[in-house]
């Protein structure tokens, strides 16, 4: 009797696919490079398009050149990198204190520096997950680059299109200005040209156009990108008639420090160490520790930001009104002035020098002015001049990086011959998280971390509920969180599936399992922590990657996202300075 087997789901494949990348990223590792246009790199290519993430839209229609996709991947990525053959993965390795331009992309914290016209080099200090990070993205982009030359090319000759394109833009390389752009003739016939190249419509040129000059001085414009991405592709496939061999071929080669360093925890424990020599230097170790995983503005706006602007202020204000008015880039003078208040009020800033990108402000509670702040936080008086408690903010980490930095902090420090362990009361985390159940900006609280990809998951008592949030008109969902290797590798099936089953799966970020990881593991294992931690994760929506129109590539939530983000920030200073609890 025949047995049949039954066809593989669009999530299975997909899930597959996944699989089969992270396969494929840690073998390039291992053999120390590869050529995007050769087998290896074909392979790649070939699973990012059978997985077609949805952050990277319409990659796998081999007419359309995605735009939204070009415009997040490009934010990314350093300036210039689109006239790169050679791409160089580095770790710390001197570059910082060389002569060469340290470039940093818009969106990622990362240093890259441009060695010549071919070469880029990205410093990874972060871990695998930013490696997959940069080449998924990589690989997108030499997709995106095979569609722009297949249109500049009409049967091996360069079209009109292109050789007018190319015109325009190194007329405007050469004069090392934008004044060729400037007059909105030759603006729109550059837009008519690109848009050819790129298999789209002129208003939707002109529309990619503007977002990508809004992204300038980070990036070069678009048509620059969609230039020098097309050309480069086209010298690749060009060959010496001679040799018969490819004499312009891209590639990607990671150093053999890069190699050899990579899950050591190199940058992670010197980045802890330093933090932990501050506290215990400064006399803050025995007092009661309070660890927050947040952005570097919300803790210190809603401490600082209403005794420091109370003389400009309107009666009635809000915390969240400040902060929506010194978002606005015209007030970068208020935003100082707020810094300059907190320094001689009781906060510390210990920019980061190990080479984590992750900065830290250490808050001194007994030196707050507790008779002017916000009415918005409700202060135990008696709690915090008894108790003097001590806020430590660190900024976002990427991916796996969280597990590192958490697992070195955590730690004992070790000075005087002894082994000292952290006061550590409580740990908070405001997290960004792509949303499966609700819309951009819906408050999101785990129950448990799912570690996609294998059998881990790390439910915990998050002692943030959905009553802590009632009043506040912010849609809130409770559930579990699965913890992705990399955003850029999503895609609908896959998420459908973990919505919709018993996982119960309300959304996706990339750092809680990790984190967890290394929380229960300080607590359970080594026992340098109270078991009991007390833990907070309260995530807000930056996406919602099964809607159209509201992925990550859809550009950021701009005042949208200053709601939920000091609803949290609130939250944790009130639950940390408003209630009296037993040390651990």
């Amino acid at each position: 009797m025949a047995i049949t087997v039954p066809d593989r789901s669009r999530a299975q494949e997909s899930r597959a696919a996944i699989e089969r990348i992270y396969v494929i990223m840690r073998h390039f590792f291992v053999r120390g490079h590869y050529k995007p246009g050769g087998v290896s790199g074909s392979a790649l290519s070939e699973a990012l398009l059978t997985l077609q993430p949805e952050i990277y839209g319409s990659m796998a229609d081999s007419e359309k050149v995605e735009l939204n996709g070009l415009a997040y991947v490009t934010a990314r990525l350093p300036k210039g990198i689109e006239r790169c053959r050679f791409v160089k993965l580095i770790a710390a390795e001197g570059y910082n204190n060389s002569g060469f331009e340290k470039i940093v992309p818009a969106k990622r914290r990362r240093h890259c520096y441009r060695i010549d016209e071919e070469t880029m080099l990205i410093e990874v200090t972060r871990g695998r997950s930013e490696i997959y990070d940069i080449l998924t993205h990589l690989t997108f982009i030499y997709i995106e680059a095979d569609k722009i030359r297949a249109h500049a090319l009409d049967e091996g000759h360069p079209t009109q299109e292109w050789l007018k394109l190319e015109k325009i833009v190194l007329e405007q390389t050469s004069t090392a200005s934008s004044s060729s752009l400037e007059e909105i003739e030759v603006r729109e016939q550059a837009i008519s040209y690109t848009s050819t190249l790129l298999g789209r419509t002129f208003e939707e040129t002109v529309v990619a156009e503007r977002r990508f000059r809004e992204g300038e001085p980070y990036n070069n414009s678009l048509f620059q990108i969609v230039y020098w991405l097309g050309r480069v592709a086209i010298e690749e496939m060009q060959q010496d008639r001679t040799s018969l061999t490819r004499k312009a071929d891209r590639q990607i080669t990671f150093s053999s420090a890069l190699r050899e360093r990579l899950g050591h925890h190199i940058h992670g424990e010197k980045w802890a160490t330093e933090v932990k020599q501050f506290l215990w230097s400064h006399h803050l170790w025995q007092r009661p520790l309070h660890i927050i995983s947040a952005n570097l503005h919300s803790i210190l706006n809603c401490l600082y930001a209403f005794p420091a602007l109370k003389q400009q202020m309107e009666a009635g204000e809000t915390i969240e009104k400040i902060a929506r008015e010194l978002s606005l880039p015209e007030n970068a003078t208020l935003n100082q002035e707020v810094r300059e208040f907190a320094l001689q009020q009781g906060m510390y800033y210990l920019e980061d020098r190990a080479g984590t990108n992750i900065q830290v402000q250490i808050f001194d509670t007994s030196l707050l002015p507790l008779d002017l702040l916000a009415p918005e936080l409700k202060v135990n008086r008696a709690l915090v001049e008894e108790e003097k408690p001590v806020i430590l903010v660190m900024d976002y980490a990427f991916g796996e990086q969280a597990f590192e930095l958490f697992d070195e902090l955590l730690k004992p420090y070790k000075t005087e011959g002894q082994s000292k362990k952290l006061n550590l009361h409580s740990i908070s985390v405001m997290g960004k998280a792509g949303t499966l159940v609700g819309n951009r900006g819906d408050l999101l609280l785990p129950t448990a971390h799912i570690f996609e990809g294998t059998a881990d998951n790390y439910p915990f008592e998050n002692e943030i509920t959905t009553q802590d949030f009632q009043g506040l008109e912010i849609p809130v969902h409770e559930g579990a969180l699965l913890t992705v290797l990399g955003t850029s590798l999503q895609n609908a099936d896959v998420l459908e599936y973990f919505r919709s089953s018993s996982w119960n799966v309300i959304g996706l970020e990339m750092e809680g399992a990790h984190l967890q990881k290394a929380i229960q593991a300080a607590a359970k294992i080594r026992k340098s922590i109270n078991e009991n931690i007390i833990l907070r994760y309260v995530y807000y929506a930056s996406d919602n990657p099964l809607m159209t129109g509201s992925t990550l590539a859809s550009g950021s939530l701009g005042q949208t996202g200053v709601k939920p983000t000091y609803a949290i920030a609130l939250k944790f200073l009130n639950k940390i300075l408003g209630q009296s609890r037993p040390s651990p």
